[in-house]
């Protein structure tokens, strides 16, 4: 699954254990114009770092796993939590740099291409 959009807000990556950390950041989903989602995301782990070079109103793609969890409380009342987990982030630099890889490796082959 993947999720299209504006980044709008990055926030500090947060140490919840000595094993375990998260970040999280808001994308505008724009698919309706008139009425835009914000939608939170979390990256944990090494995965942190993929904010890291992304700015504020940068057009991304984020790939995403839903995840659900189960808890009981000491009472034994149960509650269920969701999250979205980001594993991957694409920016249309990414496109073009991809492309441009491509155009060069054929220019460089020296072959003529019938297509």
């Amino acid at each position: 699954m993947n999720i299209q959009g504006k980044l709008i807000e990055i926030f500090d990556t947060i140490q919840i254990s000595e094993t375990f950390k998260k970040r999280e950041f808001i994308i505008q989903d724009n698919k309706n114009p008139e009425y835009p989602e914000y939608i939170k995301v979390e990256l944990i782990q090494d995965k942190v770092t993929l904010l890291d070079s992304l700015n504020i109103g940068d057009e991304i793609n984020v790939l995403i796993n839903i995840k659900g969890r189960k808890w009981e409380d000491k009472e034994g009342i149960i509650k269920y939590f969701n999250a979205i987990q980001g594993w991957k982030i694409e920016t249309d630099n990414d496109g073009i740099n991809q492309e441009n890889q491509a155009e060069d490796t054929n220019q460089d082959s020296g072959e003529d291409l019938p297509f």
